[in-house]
Parts: C-alpha cells; sequence; structure tokens
C-alpha cells in the first residue's frame, strides 16, 4: 500500500527557538489584568511562605527557649490563618489561570483554523488531512499546561529562588554559599539533557502526526480496503506506526525522567552538606539551633522552585514542538490572496477571456501554453480532449483556485488577480465529478449555496433539478441525515443534490467539471432539463468525458497538449475531420460495441 511509507516532511530543530517562546506568550497580551491578578495572588503566597521558617526560627529562639506558651500559642495561631488565606490565595489564582489558559488556545485554534482555510489548493496536495488534523487538535492541546504553568509557577518560582538566596545569605553566607554547591553541576547537565530531549520529543509528534495521517486515510477509503482484503496489510501499517511512536515515546521519557533525579539528588547533597557545616557551626556557636532548622526549611524553599522550573523546562521541551508545528503553518503565506489595492468584482454578466495564459502545477512544466479564448456572457462551453492535457486547468483558473505564470485572465474585463477573492467566487457555482456533501440534513446541504435560502426556496431547486422525487420518498425527506459525505446516498443523488445546491447558489458562471460522469443513463435524462435551467441565463464551463451530453454547448473547444487546438460547434468539429471527430466516433462506437455484448 502506498501509506506504508510516509514522507517525513517536518525538519527537526536543534534547539529552543526563543523567538517561538515569545511569540507563544505573546498570546498572553491580550490578559494583562488576569495576569497581574495572578502574579498578585502568588506575591501574597510567596510572602507567607517565607514567613514559615522564620517564624519557625522565632519560636525556638524566643518563645520556646524563654518559656514563653502564651506567645508561641498566638505565634501558632497567626500562621494557620496566613497560611489559610495562602491556601485560598493559590487555589484562586489557579482558576483565573485555567480560564485565561482555556481561551489563548480557543484563540490559538481557531487563528490556525481560519488561516488553514484561506490557504490554496497547493498546501492541501502536499499534506494529508491527518497531519492537519494533528497540528489543530493534538498541537494546540499540548500547550495547556505551558500556559498554566508559566504563569502560576515560572515567575512566582524565579521570584521565590532569588528572595530566599537573598534571606539565606543575610542569614548567614558561609551556610548560604556550601548549599549551592551542586547547582552548577546541575545547570549544565540539564543544558545537555534538554538539546537531546527536545529532538526526540519532536520526533515523537512527528510520529504521532503520521498515525492521524494514516487512519483518516484508512478510513475514508474504507470501502476500497475492504474491497481488496486488505484489512489484515492496513492492520500491519497501522502497528508499525504505532510501534514506532511508542519507541519515540519511551526514547523521550526516558531522557525526561532525568530531569527529577538530577534536581532531588543536588537537593539532597546541597542538605547533606548543610547539616554537616552547620552541625560544625553548631559546635563553635556561630549559629543558633533555631537559624539552623529555620536555615533547613529556606533550603527547601529554595530547591523546590527548582524541581518546579525543572518540570517546566521539561514540559517547555516536550511541548514547545508543538507551538513550532503551530506557527510553521501559521507562517505560510496563502499563495492565491487579495493584492493590496484589490477592488470588489461588481455584479458580472460573464464574460471570460483568457490572454496569452501559460500556467504549471511545477513551473518547469507548463500545463496550459499561452492559451488565449474569449467567452459571451450567457454563452455554454464544453471543454473536451484526452486526459490530463489541462482542461479541469482551465476551470481552476477561471475560480483563481491557482495563479497563472503568465498572461492575463479577465472577466467583463476585470483582471481577476486585481479583485477580491470573496466578489469573484461569490459569483461562481463549481460541480464537480466527486460531490462533496457534508454531514448533515439533505435541506442544509442544498442550502449550503444560499445560506439564507427559505425552504421553499431550497424545495424549488430540488425540483427543478429532478432531485425532489428521490426526497421524498426518503423516510425523513428533506430532513434526512446523509452522514459524512453523504455516504447514506447514492452516487447520482448526491449529485442530484449538488445540483440543486448550484441552483439554489444562482452563479453568474457555473463550471460543471464531470458533473454528469456518475449519473445512470435514466437519471441523465431525467436532470438533463434540470441542467438547461441551471445554464440558462449564464455563462457555463462544461467539462465531460461522454461526449452525447455536450452537442447542444454553444461552443467546444478542444484542448489537447496544453493548447486550445479546435473551437466551433458540434457539426463544425465533426466536419473538421480531427481530435474531436476521432474522441466523438470512437467512443459512439465503444457504446455500440457495449450494447450489442
Amino acid at each position: 500500500m502506498p501509506i506504508n511509507s510516509f514522507k517525513e516532511d517536518e525538519t527537526l530543530k536543534e534547539t529552543l527557538n526563543i523567538k517561538t517562546i515569545i511569540r507563544l506568550f505573546s498570546y498572553l497580551g491580550p490578559y494583562k489584568v488576569q495576569v497581574m491578578q495572578t502574579l498578585g495572588l502568588m506575591g501574597g503566597v510567596i510572602a507567607i511562605e517565607l514567613m514559615n521558617p522564620y517564624f519557625l526560627k522565632l519560636g525556638i529562639d524566643r518563645f520556646i527557649k524563654l518559656g514563653d506558651v502564651k506567645g508561641l500559642i498566638l505565634l501558632g495561631g497567626f500562621m494557620i490563618i496566613i497560611n489559610l488565606i495562602g491556601m485560598l490565595c493559590a487555589r484562586y489564582r489557579i482558576r483565573i489561570m485555567a480560564g485565561v489558559t482555556n481561551k489563548i488556545l480557543l484563540t490559538i485554534r481557531q487563528n490556525l483554523y481560519d488561516h488553514i482555510q484561506k490557504l490554496s489548493f497547493a498546501f492541501f496536495d502536499n499534506r494529508p488531512v491527518g497531519k492537519i488534523l494533528a497540528r489543530i487538535i493534538g498541537d494546540v492541546n499540548s500547550l495547556n499546561d505551558l500556559f498554566t504553568n508559566s504563569i502560576t509557577s515560572l515567575i512566582p518560582d524565579f521570584i521565590k529562588i532569588i528572595t530566599v538566596a537573598v534571606i539565606m545569605l543575610c542569614m548567614n553566607y558561609r551556610l548560604a554559599a556550601v548549599s549551592f554547591i551542586a547547582l552548577p553541576i546541575l545547570l549544565a547537565s540539564l543544558f545537555v539533557i534538554q538539546v537531546v530531549s527536545r529532538r526526540r520529543w519532536q520526533i515523537y509528534r512527528k510520529k504521532t502526526s503520521n498515525i492521524n495521517a494514516f487512519v483518516h486515510e484508512d478510513f475514508s477509503g474504507i470501502r476500497v480496503v475492504q474491497s481488496y482484503t486488505a484489512e489484515n496489510s492496513t492492520s500491519e501499517t497501522f502497528l508499525r506506526l504505532l510501534k514506532e511512536q511508542q519507541n519515540a515515546f519511551l526514547r523521550a521519557v526516558r531522557l525526561n525522567d532525568m530531569f527529577w533525579p538530577l534536581v532531588e539528588m543536588s537537593w539532597g547533597v546541597g542538605t547533606i552538606v548543610v547539616f554537616w557545616y552547620g552541625l560544625r557551626l553548631l559546635e563553635t556557636g556561630s549559629i543558633t539551633i533555631g537559624l539552623m532548622i529555620a536555615f533547613i526549611g529556606y533550603i527547601s524553599m529554595f530547591w523546590q522552585p527548582i524541581m518546579n522550573i525543572s518540570n517546566f523546562y521539561n514540559a517547555l521541551v516536550t511541548n514547545i514542538s508543538g507551538a513550532e508545528r503551530i506557527f510553521e503553518i501559521m507562517d505560510i503565506e496563502p499563495d492565491i490572496k487579495d493584492a493590496e489595492e484589490a477592488i470588489l468584482l461588481p455584479k458580472i454578466k460573464g464574460a471570460v477571456t483568457f490572454k496569452h495564459v501559460t500556467f504549471g502545477y511545477d513551473e518547469n512544466s507548463p500545463v496550459l501554453k499561452d492559451v488565449s479564448f474569449q467567452v459571451k456572457p450567457g454563452e455554454t462551453i464544453a471543454l473536451v480532449g484526452p486526459t490530463g492535457v489541462g482542461k479541469t486547468t482551465v476551470v481552476n483558473l477561471i475560480s483563481r483556485f491557482y495563479d497563472h505564470q503568465k498572461g492575463e485572465v479577465l472577466i467583463d474585463g476585470y483582471n481577476i488577480s486585481k479583485v477580491k477573492l470573496e466578489s469573484l467566487r461569490s459569483q461562481m457555482g463549481i460541480m464537480l465529478q466527486d460531490t462533496f456533501l457534508f454531514s448533515g440534513s439533505i435541506k442544509d446541504n442544498i442550502r449550503y449555496g444560499k445560506l439564507d435560502a427559505t425552504d421553499g426556496e431550497i424545495l424549488e431547486a430540488a425540483k427543478a433539478v429532478h432531485a425532489h422525487e428521490f426526497i421524498t420518498k426518503l423516510l425523513n425527506g428533506y430532513d434526512t441525515d446523509v452522514n459524512e459525505r453523504g455516504s447514506r446516498l447514492s452516487v447520482g443523488q448526491r449529485q442530484l443534490i449538488a445540483f440543486a445546491r448550484a441552483l439554489l447558489a444562482d452563479p453568474r458562471i457555473l463550471i460543471l467539471d464531470e458533473a454528469t460522469a456518475s449519473i445512470d443513463t435514466h437519471t441523465e435524462r431525467l436532470v438533463q432539463s434540470g441542467i438547461q435551467k441551471l445554464l440558462k441565463g449564464r455563462t457555463s464551463f462544461v467539462i465531460a468525458h461522454r461526449l452525447s451530453t455536450i452537442q447542444n454547448a454553444d461552443r467546444i473547444m478542444v484542448i489537447d497538449q496544453g493548447r486550445v487546438t479546435e473551437t466551433g460547434s458540434h457539426q463544425e468539429l465533426m466536419g473538421l475531420k480531427g481530435l474531436y471527430h476521432k474522441l466523438f466516433t470512437s467512443q459512439y462506437k465503444f457504446l455500440e460495441d457495449k450494447q450489442i455484448c
């Protein structure tokens, strides 16, 4: 299966990108008030925590030493009250930041979704849908802890480390110095670990993305999988991808698990050294027992935030790759976008002009070569020719799904590259061979052509293309749920609904790209009158391999090897005895032979 080998389309970055971190946390900008509230609450919590060891020293060196029970009880009661206040402050700041984080993730996800919708077809041509879903869902979710912990823990922990270090130095600079002895070794070790760990987490996210892409593609093509009894093969592929993800996860986690032991070991070494040196100072009378106990408390308060920061850094290393993947997509400029001075395209009549147009999906391999033609308003143009010669490309350029490399495409004299995309595409209707229906009711799918359409307008559109007959026979009629991609309906029924949708949109330019290819002969006869109504009064481009369906077109343009080689009516082209004559007679002969069989 082609799915057995995924294209690894994601590059791995070696070091943390500071610009990515700054850009990520810029989303906190609209929530300055909530951030300041959180920091204020955390300031109160830190102040209370910093007072506890000092109160402990005071209780030992003053009240216990002097036997002042009343003073000790008052001190204890005061400590209980302020610590309860600290607990309430800590709880409230978590609630505030949880709300802020959810709003930020919603904003990032919405911005990413809106941006992806604006990207050109070339973007989607090169990426599996599953990998795009991984960005919108998984990568955005991975940022949750990052935002919450950055405000509720990171900034307060930095403040706490600095404050505790200053207090320890003021209390006894010699004890403070020996307690910091393991810190340089810890920082150097963490730096080395993060470089390797970050790369491993990038690999893990890439493997997860591959799974998403595989699952989406496999279930989208489940009919093909089951038709060719390929279930075992796809299961083996899925298992292989799962094992690759599992191995990548385990390699990343093993390294991440070294963070905690390193911090705890440094904490333990620092504490042991303080005990050893502190006892010597106690023997010489340089410090009191209360100071020693308070100092031990401050050591815990010094190393605990270091532990928290290492965990945050661990999370940063783990999840920043998600932010990089999100911003990688958001930094892709749409190939097709409004020019700086683009104007609104007024209501058009439908005149279309190609002037020396050249285009290729790969610039070195042009599909259309110096193509020129003019189409009058209301004219029906049929595009015919062998497969892959550029018929669909012509209509893609009219819709500006791609931009031509040379020449001009004009509608009513307006260069379409200089008008706003929405004003262009809102006046066009496109019917494809692979009809796409959204999950929901038949009524909703038809209304997609005109979102403010009434039920009466929907009914009239369905009747016009002979879709009303089969819709009313369904159990729930127009309220029937079509399921994802319209799987509950036949191919022909889906196309009839798409015809109704296009008619309801009332476009000035209509494009039918193999729109009747999957409709049986009986259904096609029913829908021909609907198609004629659809074509009436509007410029239409019809692409059809079944040449019998386009004989009544005003003009037929034959495209071959990227050029318009023949133009005329059916009778005129048959008289030329050229490519159209060859295509028509060979197809007619094939149908005759088929009927005989």
